[in-house]
């Protein structure tokens, strides 16, 4: 008989209008009186102040970039003691302060202020090494604090790079199954069921007011949830972020991760053959198409991307594992019009 299982997740979330002015209630209640703030270099100082004019902290450190180089550097000037982590700010603050707690074994808090990929609340950090981008394992929040009308002021592509890591996990789920039936990959049906969920969730009202924000922030919180159940990135990662991986490695102006991963997730939904029908509607409404016709990528990078995909992660079996689901991807790539619209 399987065993039950424990996992780590998120024990305070709020996702509430004015959440940010609440921090520091939700600090004295965990009993955390000495927390590390970093925030995201030129963060509006309108934002940092809500922070640290009602907090208490030992330690506040802007953060310039996601990189180990930065990270020893700012674990080389702490002050001692801390008790928690606070990252506030965009992905890469959000990033390395989740590394530096895991690193430090500190309780971590984060308060992203946009919502354009899961990462906020995923089990994994995403920094950079020399340049390179890398993803290690850490834990997820202890804590998640989104403020919907602050992320509602962020660019509007910040939240359609959300839309576009958030329907992911339509094709992610995909090439999990296939994995499973084809190569004897571990399948969890919880994980999977409540990652595929959240996209059908967000279908239902896809609108960037605050009922919509609030679920994008759901979505997206949940997929990091379900990594942590599944114990890899498998529920919210599959051969559209093998696309974008190959791209920010190729491409010489790659686009925001989310951007990137939603326009592969169209394209390799319709090379799985599954009807994508739904995923063009949303795109349509949220502007996300819209976008892409606005600012195209090169159709030689994305070629490239396609070519070199497999090699990013070995192993890790995807539709793009086949040679022939790779000659349909390019055949569909070339003739595809929604596809086409978006490539130069």
């Amino acid at each position: 008989m399987p065993c039950l299982r424990r996992i780590f997740a998120p024990r305070l979330v709020r996702l509430k209008a004015g959440a940010l002015d609440r921090v520091s209630i939700y600090l004295k209640r965990e009993g955390w009186r000495s927390p590390l703030l970093l925030i995201s270099e030129g963060l509006p100082d309108h934002i940092v102040q809500r922070i640290v004019n009602t907090c208490q902290l030992a330690q506040t450190l802007v953060v310039e970039d996601a990189s180990v180089e930065t990270e020893k550097i700012l674990i080389g000037s702490l002050v001692d003691p801390l008790d928690c982590v606070i990252g506030l700010g965009g992905g890469k603050t959000i990033d390395l302060a989740k590394s530096i707690a895991f690193r430090l074994g500190l309780p971590f808090l984060a308060i992203p202020t946009s919502l354009s990929n899961d990462g906020f609340c995923s089990p994994n950090s995403s920094l950079t090494s020399e340049g390179k981008r890398f993803t290690q394992k850490a834990r997820l929040p202890v804590g998640v604090v989104v403020d919907l009308e602050v992320v509602q002021q962020a660019p509007m592509s910040l939240w359609l790079s959300g839309v576009g890591d958030l329907v992911a996990k339509r094709t992610a789920i995909f090439d999990w199954r296939r994995a499973f039936h084809t190569d004897g990959t571990e399948f969890d049906d919880l994980a999977a069921l409540l990652s595929d969920a959240s996209v059908y969730q967000f279908l239902a009202y896809p609108q960037r007011d605050t009922k919509g924000i609030k679920l994008l922030a759901q979505g997206l919180l949940f997929n990091g949830v379900a990594m942590e159940m599944a114990g890899c990135s498998r529920p919210a990662s599959g051969s559209e972020h093998l696309i974008s991986h190959a791209l920010d490695l190729l491409s010489e102006n790659p686009r925001l991760h989310g951007l990137q991963v939603g326009l592969a997730t169209y394209w390799m939904g319709l090379v799985q053959g599954q009807n994508m029908d739904d995923i063009d509607a949303l795109f349509e409404i949220t502007g996300f198409w819209n976008h892409w016709k606005q600012n195209p990528m090169s159709r030689a990078d994305w070629i490239d991307a396609l070519e070199h995909a497999p090699e990013i992660k070995p192993g890790f079996v995807t539709v793009l594992s086949e040679q022939d689901m790779r000659k349909r991807a390019a055949d569909i790539l070339l003739t595809d019009q929604r596809v086409s619209q978006c490539l130069c």
